[in-house]
Protein backbone atom coordinates (compact mmCIF):
# COMPACT_ATOMS: atom_id res chain seq x y z
CA UNK A 1 0.00 0.00 0.00
CA UNK A 2 1.22 3.42 -0.77
CA UNK A 3 -0.01 6.19 1.69
CA UNK A 4 0.11 9.85 0.78
CA UNK A 5 -0.18 11.80 4.11
CA UNK A 6 -0.42 15.40 3.94
CA UNK A 7 0.65 17.25 7.55
CA UNK A 8 0.02 20.69 6.93
CA UNK A 9 1.26 23.03 7.92
CA UNK A 10 -1.61 24.61 9.44
CA UNK A 11 -2.96 27.70 8.29
CA UNK A 12 -2.52 26.77 4.64
CA UNK A 13 -4.70 24.46 3.12
CA UNK A 14 -7.69 25.05 5.31
CA UNK A 15 -9.73 22.17 4.10
CA UNK A 16 -9.22 22.93 0.24
CA UNK A 17 -7.29 19.69 -1.16
CA UNK A 18 -10.10 17.38 1.00
CA UNK A 19 -12.73 19.12 -0.80
CA UNK A 20 -11.05 18.93 -4.75
CA UNK A 21 -9.76 15.55 -3.75
CA UNK A 22 -13.81 14.13 -2.67
CA UNK A 23 -14.57 16.06 -6.12
CA UNK A 24 -12.12 13.55 -7.79
CA UNK A 25 -12.78 10.73 -5.69
CA UNK A 26 -14.68 8.16 -8.29
CA UNK A 27 -12.50 9.24 -11.06
CA UNK A 28 -9.37 8.17 -8.95
CA UNK A 29 -10.92 5.01 -7.16
CA UNK A 30 -11.16 3.73 -10.74
CA UNK A 31 -7.68 4.19 -10.71
CA UNK A 32 -6.86 2.47 -7.50
CA UNK A 33 -6.04 5.57 -5.49
CA UNK A 34 -8.80 6.10 -2.75
CA UNK A 35 -9.09 8.97 -1.39
CA UNK A 36 -11.25 8.29 2.30
CA UNK A 37 -13.60 10.42 4.04
CA UNK A 38 -11.12 12.63 6.70
CA UNK A 39 -14.31 10.26 9.08
CA UNK A 40 -12.76 7.29 8.35
CA UNK A 41 -9.20 7.86 10.24
CA UNK A 42 -8.51 11.21 11.90
CA UNK A 43 -9.72 9.77 15.49
CA UNK A 44 -9.16 6.18 14.51
CA UNK A 45 -5.35 7.07 14.08
CA UNK A 46 -5.56 9.11 16.90
CA UNK A 47 -6.90 6.34 19.07
CA UNK A 48 -4.28 3.77 17.63
CA UNK A 49 -1.39 6.10 18.17
CA UNK A 50 -2.06 6.45 22.12
CA UNK A 51 -2.66 2.47 21.94
CA UNK A 52 1.30 2.21 20.92
CA UNK A 53 1.84 3.72 24.81
CA UNK A 54 0.39 0.09 25.86
CA UNK A 55 2.83 -1.97 23.38
CA UNK A 56 4.08 -3.00 20.04
CA UNK A 57 1.03 -3.70 17.64
CA UNK A 58 0.40 -7.04 16.53
CA UNK A 59 0.81 -8.37 13.48
CA UNK A 60 -2.53 -7.76 11.88
CA UNK A 61 -3.17 -4.49 13.05
CA UNK A 62 -2.02 -2.99 10.08
CA UNK A 63 -4.07 -4.70 7.55
CA UNK A 64 -7.51 -3.55 10.40
CA UNK A 65 -6.22 -0.38 10.30
CA UNK A 66 -6.08 -0.19 6.43
CA UNK A 67 -9.61 -2.08 6.47
CA UNK A 68 -10.91 0.43 9.16
CA UNK A 69 -10.00 3.37 6.84
CA UNK A 70 -10.89 1.60 3.37
CA UNK A 71 -13.73 0.67 4.07
CA UNK A 72 -15.40 -0.69 0.58
CA UNK A 73 -12.44 0.67 -1.12
CA UNK A 74 -10.85 -1.59 -3.29
CA UNK A 75 -6.96 0.48 -3.85
CA UNK A 76 -3.37 0.50 -3.56
CA UNK A 77 -2.83 3.70 -3.38
CA UNK A 78 -4.44 6.17 -0.45
CA UNK A 79 -4.30 9.44 0.42
CA UNK A 80 -4.87 10.83 3.87
CA UNK A 81 -5.11 14.77 5.15
CA UNK A 82 -4.40 15.45 8.58
CA UNK A 83 -2.81 18.83 9.70
CA UNK A 84 -3.02 18.17 13.04
CA UNK A 85 -0.86 14.90 13.05
CA UNK A 86 2.17 16.82 14.25
CA UNK A 87 0.15 18.75 16.78
CA UNK A 88 -2.77 21.29 17.45
CA UNK A 89 -2.04 24.54 16.25
CA UNK A 90 -1.53 25.41 20.20
CA UNK A 91 1.76 23.16 19.56
CA UNK A 92 3.26 24.08 16.31
CA UNK A 93 6.28 26.12 17.70
CA UNK A 94 8.50 25.35 20.55
CA UNK A 95 11.96 26.58 21.65
CA UNK A 96 12.44 27.45 18.49
CA UNK A 97 11.45 24.82 16.72
CA UNK A 98 8.39 24.22 13.99
CA UNK A 99 6.21 20.95 15.11
CA UNK A 100 8.83 19.40 18.05
CA UNK A 101 6.55 16.51 18.10
CA UNK A 102 7.25 15.36 14.10
CA UNK A 103 9.95 13.25 15.22
CA UNK A 104 7.45 10.70 17.87
CA UNK A 105 4.83 11.04 15.08
CA UNK A 106 6.37 9.72 12.41
CA UNK A 107 8.24 6.97 14.80
CA UNK A 108 4.12 6.03 15.27
CA UNK A 109 3.52 6.41 11.75
CA UNK A 110 6.36 3.73 11.09
CA UNK A 111 4.98 1.32 13.36
CA UNK A 112 1.34 1.60 12.61
CA UNK A 113 1.85 0.99 8.84
CA UNK A 114 5.35 -1.41 8.36
CA UNK A 115 5.53 -2.19 4.90
CA UNK A 116 3.68 0.25 3.30
CA UNK A 117 5.42 2.82 1.29
CA UNK A 118 4.18 6.85 2.60
CA UNK A 119 5.12 9.93 1.14
CA UNK A 120 4.64 13.02 3.51
CA UNK A 121 3.65 16.14 1.99
CA UNK A 122 3.82 19.68 4.07
CA UNK A 123 2.73 23.12 2.73
CA UNK A 124 5.37 25.75 4.02
CA UNK A 125 4.49 29.05 4.56
CA UNK A 126 5.99 32.74 5.36
CA UNK A 127 6.52 32.66 9.73
CA UNK A 128 6.03 36.67 9.64
CA UNK A 129 1.92 35.71 8.11
CA UNK A 130 2.31 31.80 9.97
CA UNK A 131 2.58 33.12 13.27
CA UNK A 132 -0.41 35.68 12.79
CA UNK A 133 -2.50 33.26 11.52
CA UNK A 134 -1.89 30.30 14.28
CA UNK A 135 -2.36 32.98 17.22
CA UNK A 136 -5.90 33.61 15.47
CA UNK A 137 -6.56 29.89 15.05
CA UNK A 138 -5.76 29.57 18.87
CA UNK A 139 -8.67 31.97 20.10
CA UNK A 140 -7.55 33.30 23.62
CA UNK A 141 -4.19 32.00 23.33
CA UNK A 142 -1.73 34.65 23.99
CA UNK A 143 1.20 35.27 21.26
CA UNK A 144 3.84 34.80 23.97
CA UNK A 145 2.43 31.15 24.56
CA UNK A 146 1.66 30.50 20.69
CA UNK A 147 5.81 31.28 20.62
CA UNK A 148 6.74 29.20 23.32
CA UNK A 149 10.30 30.58 24.32
CA UNK A 150 10.83 30.92 20.29
CA UNK A 151 12.48 34.04 18.75
CA UNK A 152 10.57 34.10 14.85
CA UNK A 153 13.82 34.87 13.33
CA UNK A 154 15.47 31.61 14.55
CA UNK A 155 12.68 29.74 12.89
CA UNK A 156 13.51 27.46 9.64
CA UNK A 157 11.17 25.17 8.05
CA UNK A 158 14.29 23.67 6.70
CA UNK A 159 15.16 22.35 10.45
CA UNK A 160 11.83 20.79 10.50
CA UNK A 161 12.72 19.00 7.40
CA UNK A 162 15.89 17.72 8.46
CA UNK A 163 14.74 16.31 11.58
CA UNK A 164 12.25 14.65 9.15
CA UNK A 165 14.77 13.25 7.30
CA UNK A 166 16.58 11.87 9.85
CA UNK A 167 13.66 10.01 12.09
CA UNK A 168 12.18 8.48 9.02
CA UNK A 169 14.82 8.81 5.77
CA UNK A 170 12.22 6.29 3.89
CA UNK A 171 9.84 8.63 3.58
CA UNK A 172 9.92 10.82 0.61
CA UNK A 173 8.93 14.47 1.17
CA UNK A 174 6.83 16.65 -1.06
CA UNK A 175 6.56 20.51 0.20
CA UNK A 176 5.42 23.73 -1.56
CA UNK A 177 5.10 27.49 -0.35
CA UNK A 178 1.84 27.55 0.21
CA UNK A 179 2.05 31.12 -1.29
CA UNK A 180 2.13 29.09 -4.68
CA UNK A 181 -0.36 27.30 -4.46
CA UNK A 182 -2.93 28.88 -6.52
CA UNK A 183 -0.30 28.38 -9.23
CA UNK A 184 0.26 24.13 -8.68
CA UNK A 185 -2.49 23.23 -7.31
CA UNK A 186 -3.49 20.69 -9.74
CA UNK A 187 0.04 19.62 -9.93
CA UNK A 188 -0.06 19.11 -5.90
CA UNK A 189 -2.98 16.92 -6.43
CA UNK A 190 -1.76 14.90 -9.35
CA UNK A 191 1.66 14.03 -7.00
CA UNK A 192 -0.26 13.14 -4.39
CA UNK A 193 -2.85 11.08 -6.43
CA UNK A 194 0.52 9.29 -8.52
CA UNK A 195 -1.19 10.55 -11.12
CA UNK A 196 0.80 11.63 -14.71
CA UNK A 197 1.50 15.02 -15.73
CA UNK A 198 -1.33 16.60 -17.38
CA UNK A 199 -3.89 14.10 -15.86
CA UNK A 200 -7.10 15.66 -15.97
CA UNK A 201 -8.25 16.59 -12.15
CA UNK A 202 -11.73 18.52 -11.11
CA UNK A 203 -10.93 21.83 -9.53
CA UNK A 204 -7.51 22.45 -10.78
CA UNK A 205 -7.91 26.17 -10.96
CA UNK A 206 -10.16 26.35 -7.84
CA UNK A 207 -7.66 28.27 -5.76
CA UNK A 208 -6.68 30.52 -8.90
CA UNK A 209 -10.36 31.49 -9.26
CA UNK A 210 -10.45 32.85 -5.40
CA UNK A 211 -7.68 35.39 -6.42
CA UNK A 212 -8.71 36.38 -9.88
CA UNK A 213 -11.64 38.52 -10.98
CA UNK A 214 -14.48 36.71 -13.01
CA UNK A 215 -13.40 38.50 -16.15
CA UNK A 216 -9.70 36.45 -15.51
CA UNK A 217 -10.69 33.47 -14.58
CA UNK A 218 -13.19 33.29 -18.16
CA UNK A 219 -10.36 34.50 -20.68
CA UNK A 220 -8.00 32.33 -18.80
CA UNK A 221 -10.30 29.44 -19.45
CA UNK A 222 -10.78 30.00 -23.00
CA UNK A 223 -7.22 30.64 -23.54
CA UNK A 224 -6.64 26.85 -21.61
CA UNK A 225 -9.00 25.72 -24.11
CA UNK A 226 -7.78 26.64 -26.95
CA UNK A 227 -4.05 25.56 -25.90
CA UNK A 228 -4.94 21.73 -25.06
CA UNK A 229 -1.30 20.80 -25.46
CA UNK A 230 0.42 23.22 -23.03
CA UNK A 231 2.90 21.60 -20.59
CA UNK A 232 2.47 22.17 -16.91
CA UNK A 233 5.40 24.72 -16.97
CA UNK A 234 3.14 26.96 -20.22
CA UNK A 235 0.28 26.59 -18.13
CA UNK A 236 2.05 28.11 -14.81
CA UNK A 237 3.15 30.50 -16.96
CA UNK A 238 0.17 31.68 -18.33
CA UNK A 239 -1.61 31.76 -15.08
CA UNK A 240 1.39 34.00 -13.42
CA UNK A 241 0.61 36.55 -16.92
CA UNK A 242 -3.15 36.38 -15.69
CA UNK A 243 -2.99 37.15 -12.49
CA UNK A 244 -0.57 40.29 -13.39
CA UNK A 245 -3.72 41.83 -14.96
CA UNK A 246 -6.71 40.18 -13.23
CA UNK A 247 -5.77 39.47 -9.55
CA UNK A 248 -8.16 40.94 -6.71
CA UNK A 249 -6.13 42.62 -4.94
CA UNK A 250 -7.62 41.97 -1.61
CA UNK A 251 -8.16 38.41 -1.96
CA UNK A 252 -4.04 38.34 -2.66
CA UNK A 253 -3.08 39.97 0.49
CA UNK A 254 -4.61 38.06 3.41
CA UNK A 255 -5.94 40.39 6.37
CA UNK A 256 -4.57 39.52 9.46
CA UNK A 257 -4.41 40.61 12.75
CA UNK A 258 -0.29 41.18 12.87
CA UNK A 259 2.20 41.21 15.75
CA UNK A 260 3.56 45.17 17.08
CA UNK A 261 6.82 43.79 15.33
CA UNK A 262 8.61 46.70 13.46
CA UNK A 263 8.44 46.24 9.65
CA UNK A 264 11.99 45.31 9.81
CA UNK A 265 11.05 42.20 11.95
CA UNK A 266 8.60 41.49 8.64
CA UNK A 267 11.22 42.21 5.82
CA UNK A 268 13.80 39.62 7.49
CA UNK A 269 11.48 37.02 8.19
CA UNK A 270 10.25 37.09 4.59
CA UNK A 271 13.70 37.45 3.00
CA UNK A 272 14.96 34.26 5.50
CA UNK A 273 12.03 32.40 4.12
CA UNK A 274 13.17 33.13 0.97
CA UNK A 275 16.80 31.78 1.60
CA UNK A 276 15.40 28.95 3.55
CA UNK A 277 13.77 27.35 0.99
CA UNK A 278 16.45 27.23 -1.29
CA UNK A 279 18.00 24.85 1.30
CA UNK A 280 15.49 23.04 1.25
CA UNK A 281 15.52 22.30 -2.56
CA UNK A 282 19.12 20.95 -1.52
CA UNK A 283 18.31 18.32 0.87
CA UNK A 284 18.37 14.62 -0.34
CA UNK A 285 15.18 13.02 -0.29
CA UNK A 286 12.90 16.25 -0.59
CA UNK A 287 11.19 18.04 -3.67
CA UNK A 288 10.08 21.33 -3.63
CA UNK A 289 7.09 22.55 -5.97
CA UNK A 290 7.30 25.37 -7.40
CA UNK A 291 5.96 27.61 -10.01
Amino acid sequence: MKIALHIGAHCTDEGRLAKTLARNRDDLLAQRVSVPPQANYRILLREAIHALDEGTPSPEAKEVLLDAILQADEADHMVLLNDNFFGTPRMAIKEGQFYPMAEQRLADLRQLFPGCEIELFLALRDPGTFIPALHTATTGVRLEHILNNTDPGTLRWSDLIRRMRTIAPEMPITVWSNEDSPLIYGEIIRIMSGLPEGAKIRGAFELLSEIMSVEGMKRFRTYFADNPTMTESQKRRAMTVFLDKYAIPEAVEEDLDLPAWPSEVFEYLTDAYEEDAEDIAGIEGVTLLTP
